[in-house]
């Protein structure tokens, strides 16, 4: 279908007021990615020979975003902003563009490949000199509007701005997507005029141009209005980021994912779910997150860019750039940061904080503890409350602990220090040294006893009264 498509051209220079931003507006993201990015996603899917991106408003930022994403687009700068049809002037100045030449907007988020396959589809097989994408939209308002003849071809797009009350009735409207003959178009493109309301060049107007130059134009309808839909503030933003929700979330229920809520579960469209995958509500899955079948996520969970394997289990907790191996479990109230890999079985309870840490498979961390900078090995356990005390103030330093080790409660691992193999370490030990295998490490001070204290140095405290009273029925005891 895309076969004779040789190139692409996106708008996205505008200005973008309405954000209230000092982000461009086609870099601001939903589902995962910019409004651009999403554009340019959809347009992938054709193959297009080469794909050209005019922008305008912050421009440096928009580049670069560029380079990150796609980086053998070509952008051309448009300085003045000066309509449309002025930004493809800038687009096809100096090239010598055949075949069919696409163009669309870089604030279409919801637009997808199989819709621009369609339209090319339809402009190929009908010949035609040029065509247009459009939908019925229930609300028209602030869209152009497509007038067609008696035989139902297309006559001329109305900006809105320009239209008169008869027109301003019709709900079929332009989604600001066209294919065209490139060389009609390059023709065609230098006769435009701004003698309009806003003083500014209307790609629009090209097509009653080629139409009076006895170019065939084709209106190509699409079913589902909602792929158009533009961004201009930040309500439609949400608006567009709801509407994706659903989308992604139905596709992965499709494909055997359950999703228990999806009004509350958000899944970035870069993200990669399994079959029998089981999402609790509340989740956010993100990046380029990748879930294995059999794993249950949630509820109110986050996972952002986490590779997550087959029938691990995770709840109520936030993971970012880590690994959960097989059957692995995590939380309740979990935090499990970048460079955390939980091997096979392994377990991060509840209250637990992992950073850059290896936990080997079987291994538990099971609460109110943090491991920082650390490799632990298999069948180990760490009792609750331990800290890996990973840096001095002014260098991170690493921790190793064994296979099949016991970490006491309450112990401080006081790093660069290494653990043994089958090692254990006393309840509220601070571990400077390291443990041989097999041995105990034990490093706390000798617990005493100071009699009558209390009653010496807080007389009259009900505390000292209680202490009194029980050194009392001591002595009648005695």
């Amino acid at each position: 279908m895309s076969a004779n498509l040789e190139t692409v051209v996106v708008l996205a220079a505008g200005e973008g007021t309405r954000m209230k931003s000092a982000t461009p507006k086609v870099l601001h993201e939903v589902a995962g990615r910019s409004l651009v990015g999403h554009v340019l996603n959809a347009v992938s899917a054709l193959a297009p020979k080469q794909v050209r991106v005019v922008v305008g408003a912050g421009r440096e930022a928009v580049e670069e975003h560029l380079r990150e994403v796609a980086p053998n687009v070509t952008t051309v700068f448009q300085e003045r902003r000066g309509g449309t049809g002025h930004a493809t002037q800038l687009a096809l100045a100096g090239t010598d563009i055949s075949g069919t030449i696409l163009i669309l907007a870089g604030d279409t988020p919801m637009l997808t490949g199989e819709s621009l396959k369609q339209l090319l589809a339809t402009h190929h097989e009908g010949g035609f000199t040029a065509s247009v994408l459009t939908a019925e939209h229930p609300d028209p308002t602030g869209y152009g509007r497509i007038v067609r003849g008696d035989d139902g071809s297309l006559l001329r797009i109305v900006e809105e701005r320009d239209a008169d009350d008869f027109v301003k009735e019709i709900y079929e409207v332009n989604s600001g997507v066209y294919a065209f003959d490139a060389k009609k178009l390059a023709g065609a493109i230098g006769k435009l005029t701004n003698d309009n309301s806003q003083g500014e060049l209307y790609l629009t107007d090209v097509i009653e141009i080629l139409r009076n130059e006895g170019g065939t134009i084709a209106a190509a309808l699409i079913e589902d209005f909602i792929e158009i839909l533009g961004v201009n503030d930040r309500v439609q933003l949400a608006e567009s980021a709801a509407l994706l929700r659903d989308r992604i979330n139905e596709g992965f229920m499709r494909a055997g994912v359950t999703i228990v809520d999806p009004t509350t579960t958000w899944i970035d469209a870069t993200a990669e779910i399994a079959n029998d995958v089981t999402i609790f509500p509340g989740t956010a899955i993100l990046g380029s997150s990748k879930i294995a079948t059999g794993a249950v996520i949630g509820p109110r969970t986050t996972l952002e860019s986490c590779k997550v394997f087959e029938g691990a289990n995770i709840v109520e907790s936030n993971c970012f750039e880590a690994t959960i191996g097989a059957s692995a479990n995590v939380g309740p109230y979990s935090y499990l940061r970048k460079g955390t890999v939980l091997g096979t079985g392994a377990k991060a309870g509840a209250f637990v904080e992992i950073k850059n840490a290896k936990v080997g498979d079987g291994s538990k961390v099971p609460h109110l503890s943090y491991v920082g900078d650390a490799t632990i090995g298999e069948g180990s356990n760490i009792g609750a409350a331990t800290i890996f005390v990973n840096y001095d103030g002014i260098d991170k330093h690493h921790t190793t602990i064994g296979d099949h080790v016991r970490i006491g409660s309450d112990s401080m691992l006081v790093a660069p220090v290494s653990i043994g193999d089958g090692a254990y370490t006393a309840a509220g030990s601070v571990i400077t040294e390291d443990v041989p295998a097999g041995a105990m490490g034990v490093a706390r001070g000798k617990q005493r006893n100071v009699l009558g204290w209390v009653m010496r140095k807080r007389s009259g405290t009900k505390s000292a009264i209680a202490a009194e009273a029980a050194e009392k029925r001591d002595e009648k005891k005695g």
